[in-house]
């Protein structure tokens, strides 16, 4: 519940970026707004979190999310931006960020092709392709700013599986600081040539705090949370949750800035919706299925010998065997013998979890680091008594 709650405090922090960043574009060039942002926000993820180690051979990894999903995200963001209006970029992120996260699955082997994910995604794209048509004829850039979004989502998607695998061995705060300087420092570089167009003067109190709430709560209080939620869930359930985004989105658009979409639009989003919805709800169903794996040859095979055993009166007698195959069998079996609980949930523990878009990153109980491995995974040896055989095989049992 906790994590549901993060979610949504971090999809309403975004869904208001879009109208806030809006503004900011209105007084500088969309490259200096972008920059500002995200040096604002590097800056008081430094000084808070005080630049948590990172080791050496990370640095490549982590910088490279930083390109894709601050850098590459922001550089198109704000782009759609200047030519768009922010109620468009509300629905398009948002809803083609979860499709485009199922379709990288489907490209990379992870994802099966059903006949549900195929109908999600032909609907999530017809709602896109009715969205981009009722596009008010206003020129043509309002189609290219829709369009930097489209990239956006894309980058965005990229940011989530990509950082997935670090969250197995770094904690989410480390990740989220040296991702969103890399990305910053490149925003920089991209805004040095905009400075000059900037009446640093004329900017007012507004335009700071605007950028001081933009920098300090949507981007390094978000991306922490975000990142964290990811390493607790997996991508895919934290992405589904950008569900919410447009709600927030349009309301922030029409009460700040006057801005709606057009109705040929709301229909393409509805459609949109859907069609991410039914493949975000068809992921969570694998990534949930994941969680429960049926017992492998070596674990039934070794409930086998503890039944045979029990039956020859072995264990009565004191005699310890090993369910592991790999480790060398105990000495005794006052210090070896673990309960009923211990080689149950040995068995039903998913291992550390591939990071991909099917698979949570990690369950409740690890940290956003990795998973510490069962005893069955790491090969430790362990024992039974004929109370513990028992208790096994009803379990297995009943996953059957």
């Amino acid at each position: 519940m906790r994590i549901r709650v993060l979610l949504v405090l971090v999809m309403a922090l975004w869904g208001s970026a879009f109208a806030s960043s809006k503004a900011a574009v209105g007084d500088v060039p969309h490259e200096v707004a972008g920059f500002l942002r995200f040096l604002i926000g590097a800056l008081v993820l430094l000084v808070v979190l005080r630049a948590p180690r990172l080791p050496a051979a990370e640095v490549p990894r982590v910088a490279g999310v930083g390109m894709v999903g601050v850098f590459g995200y922001n550089a198109l963001f704000f782009l759609g931006l200047s030519l768009a209006p922010a109620a468009d970029g509300s629905v398009i992120v948002p809803m083609a960020a979860p499709v485009c996260t199922v379709a990288v699955g489907l490209l990379l082997g992870r994802v099966r092709l059903s006949g549900g994910r195929l109908l999600g995604l032909v609907t999530a794209a017809t709602g896109g392709l009715v969205f981009f048509l009722g596009i008010p004829d206003t020129g043509d850039a309002r189609l290219l700013g829709d369009l930097a979004f489209l990239g956006a989502a894309a980058c965005w998607s990229a940011y989530t599986l990509l950082g997935a695998p670090l969250l197995n061995r770094l904690p989410a705060a480390t990740v989220t600081v040296y991702a969103t300087a890399a990305g910053a420092t490149a925003l920089g570089l991209l805004a040095v040539p905009a400075f000059a167009e900037v009446r640093w003067s004329e900017l007012g109190l507004e335009f700071w705090l605007n950028q001081a709430y933009l920098g300090a709560l949507p981007t390094a209080l978000a991306y922490v949370l975000y990142y964290h939620a990811v390493g607790q869930v997996g991508p895919t359930t934290a992405t589904s949750a950008m569900f919410l985004v447009p709600a927030f989105g349009l309301t922030c658009a029409w009460v700040l800035l006057g801005e709606s979409i057009a109705p040929l639009q709301a229909v393409g989003a509805g459609l949109m919706f859907v069609g991410a919805w039914v493949n975000t709800r068809l992921a969570l169903e694998d990534s949930a299925a994941a969680r429960t794996p049926s017992p492998s040859d070596s674990e039934l095979s070794a409930i086998e010998s503890l039944r045979t055993a029990a039956d020859s009166g072995a264990l009565a007698a004191g005699t310890n065997l090993s369910v592991s195959e790999s480790g060398p069998a105990p000495t005794s079996a006052a210090d070896s013998t673990p309960t009923a609980t211990d080689l149950d949930s040995s068995m039903s523990e998913p291992g550390a979890a591939a990071a991909n878009d099917s698979r949570p990153v990690a369950d409740s109980t690890s940290s956003a680091a990795g998973l510490v491995p069962s005893p069955v995974e790491s090969g430790a040896p362990t024992a039974a008594s004929t109370l513990v055989a028992v208790e096994l095989d009803s379990s297995v049992a009943q996953r059957r």
